[in-house]
């Protein structure tokens, strides 16, 4: 199956030096620079305080991190790494990180939406965004206006998104998906996310916001789509390794079925830009992998300072895949990208200026035709 869609991928980028007409932005929350790139770590396997399933380990172990790599994530390994660009290995001098002073979810999403950090968001409460996102700068654009749209598992979305102001469509959380005629599938997921429990207050399963995502691109055909994922950060946060890869490689087999999808409508194939990152990494031990904050965030939390007086280390370093006939196939970029450079990125494959957007954003990576 990855040989086919290597195959694919490099017919359908043989296109023009004009902007693809579409992007699709997927963010994997809080999912690990080191386990995309170097795949399970064999200690935190081995550790049966992390990793309770033994299938896991014979899942996504292996004799070397190009192995692990490939049965963790194996799109973005073996399809997006080849034919696309890649930033955020560390150990091989590629490195991307956060500029915002917090190093958790909400300061993340705002600045890789809107280009640039913002001090004054400190928390994860679902407030509306004071800011503007790239996503609402181009709904503002009749050519975009009204075929945009977003999905998260996160209940947050609607705020950071700032639905109210920005007019996008977002489904959040455990909002039912309306708006457009619905099919059998979307309407039963509308029924079962309200009727089966979730062990998350804020959030729903990916397997819901997923195929929701997907429905709404076939029969709404929106030029932007942007698909939040939350279940590794949630699994992580409980400490459950075993969990949190399966949530990974999850996410990695609908990014394999999304290209997929793309190539086979008219509207998207060879026409389409996609981009996968992150909101933030987590730490690199044992004891505090499960765990991502700045020094200055630790000293929110009661015994914060007293158990981690550093912050969680490195939990600042994320990264970015990105795949479409407007990216190089460039492999492993070396050298430093900020999360405040996706914003323009995103609108570079688009063929926009990100200075109209705003002279204050970070600059377009350099992965872009």
């Amino acid at each position: 199956m990855m040989r086919k869609l290597t195959l694919l991928a490099s017919l359908l980028l043989a296109t023009s030096a004009q902007a693809a007409d579409n992007l699709v932005l997927v963010t994997i929350d809080g999912l690990r620079w080191q386990d995309v790139f170097h795949g399970a770590d064999p200690a935190f396997l081995a550790n049966d305080l992390l990793t309770h399933d033994p299938a896991a380990t014979q899942a996504f172990g292996g004799d070397s991190q190009a192995q692990r790599a490939a049965r963790l994530m194996p799109f973005v390994s073996t399809v997006m790494a080849k034919e696309g660009s890649l930033l955020g290995d560390q150990t091989r001098g590629s490195i991307m990180e956060v500029t915002n002073p917090w190093w958790f979810s909400y300061p993340g999403y705002n600045e890789l939406l809107t280009g640039k950090a913002d001090p004054a968001i400190d928390s994860n409460d679902a407030k509306p965004n004071p800011n503007v996102s790239f996503l609402e700068w181009l709904n503002k654009d009749k050519a975009f206006a009204g075929r945009i749209a977003a999905f998260g598992s996160w209940d947050a979305f609607g705020a950071i998104l700032n639905r109210d102001r920005s007019g996008l469509h977002v489904n959040a959380g455990f909002e039912p998906s309306e708006g457009y005629p619905l099919g059998e599938q979307v309407k039963l997921i509308n029924q079962l996310q309200q009727q089966i429990t979730s062990p998350w207050s804020s959030e729903r399963y990916d397997a819901y916001t997923y195929p929701l995502a997907l429905d709404y691109l076939k029969k709404q055909q929106p030029r932007v789509l942007y698909i939040a994922l939350g279940d590794t950060d949630e699994f992580a946060h409980e400490g459950h390794y075993d969990s949190y890869l399966k949530a990974a490689h999850q996410a990695d087999q609908y990014l394999a079925e999304l290209w997929q999808t793309l190539q086979s409508l008219p509207q998207y194939a060879g026409n389409t830009n996609l981009v996968v990152t992150v909101d933030h990494g987590r730490g690199a031990t044992a004891q505090d992998w499960q765990h991502h904050a700045s020094q200055a965030a630790v000293k929110m939390y009661p015994d914060g300072e007293k158990h981690f007086p550093q912050g969680i280390v490195g939990s600042n370093g994320v990264w970015l895949a990105a795949l479409g006939p407007d990216v190089k196939a460039k492999g492993l970029i070396p050298g430093q990208g900020k999360q405040n450079q996706v914003a323009a990125t995103a609108l570079a494959l688009l063929g926009k200026d990100h200075q109209d957007f705003d002279r204050e954003a970070g600059k377009p990576l350099p992965l872009v035709k």
